[in-house]
């Protein structure tokens, strides 16, 4: 197989890259520009890093396409090499907005779909859900409120037994058997939440716990909602377990990132629901027809 695979020891190697592509980009940074998103989605993207002076990682869009992600300024590349690229792994991506724009005008075709794209909120609007749009969620929170007295607790290593069980509880309300879902990836994350910078609470009702959120900070005042588990069985528990982080959390938050929806429609309604502010591009750079 091309390139290595995705292992725990690459990480400060990637984890440099990407922060230089994410650094200044203030919330137009993208979601998947961190080593933790691709080590734990590479068994679902087949990642591969590919070493080099112009280093990246191969894998397959969630739509099957063959794509090389660059891990350096393709603006500071030479065009012989993004042609190569483009040649051997079928695309660049994805690749950020102003990325695009230093390329020459008409030397590549670009495209971009809303179901790769990241969803980008305001903290603000969580805090309250104040205005027509979000008075469901207004009316969810009060409702969770209203029948629990929740506890919310910092995550770290003594609480990964309890965010485990709002994952099997949350499976298995799902309908879910095991490796379905994203549950091996969040099982790793909790194992690797340290190492990975995942932040966030585990929140408890009457001493069990009932949901958990990791977040990833991608800039200053921006972060990736990695993981959000809570269960059916405490109606509202979702919109409060926002509200709370951007309350509450130990630093400023002034953006969220909900990733992207894959184009599923069930994704879909659930990240819109929350009226984005908009939804952040990302890009396949590929040869001209």
């Amino acid at each position: 197989m091309t390139g290595l695979p995705i292992t725990l020891d690459l990480q400060p190697r990637i984890d440099a890259s990407l922060a230089a592509l994410r650094a200044g980009q203030g919330a137009q940074a993208l979601s998947d520009h961190a080593f933790s998103n691709l080590y734990l989605f590479r068994e679902a993207h087949a990642y591969r890093f590919l070493p080099g002076e112009w280093p990246g990682v191969v894998g397959r869009t969630y739509d099957g396409a063959g794509h090389f992600m660059p891990l350096f300024d393709i603006g500071a590349a030479p065009l012989a090499v993004l042609d190569a690229l483009i040649e051997r792994h079928g695309c660049l991506y994805p690749v950020a907005e102003h990325q695009v724009g230093a390329l020459p005008a008409g030397r590549f075709a670009c495209s971009a779909n809303d179901d790769d794209a990241d969803y980008l909120y305001a903290a603000e609007s969580f805090r309250d859900y104040a205005g027509r749009a979000l008075a469901k969620k207004r009316n969810l929170v009060r409702q969770f409120l209203a029948h629990h007295v929740p506890e919310a607790v910092p995550f770290g290593p003594s609480l990964e037994a309890a965010a485990r069980e709002v994952l099997e509880g949350w499976m298995a309300q799902k309908g879910k058997n095991a490796g379905e879902a994203d549950e091996h990836a969040c099982l790793e994350a909790l194992t690797h939440a340290g190492r990975f910078g995942l932040e966030g609470f585990v929140y408890y009702v009457q001493s069990q716990p009932v949901a958990f959120v990791l977040a990833q900070a991608l800039e200053p005042g921006v972060f990736a909602i990695r993981f959000a588990k809570g269960l059916d069985s405490h109606v509202g528990v979702y919109p409060f377990m926002f509200q709370h982080f951007c309350r509450s959390f130990v630093r400023p938050v002034v953006w969220l990132n909900f990733e992207q929806d894959m184009g599923n429609p069930g994704f879909r309604r659930s990240k819109r629901s929350y009226a984005p502010q908009g939804l952040l591009a990302k890009w396949r750079v590929s040869h001209s027809p």
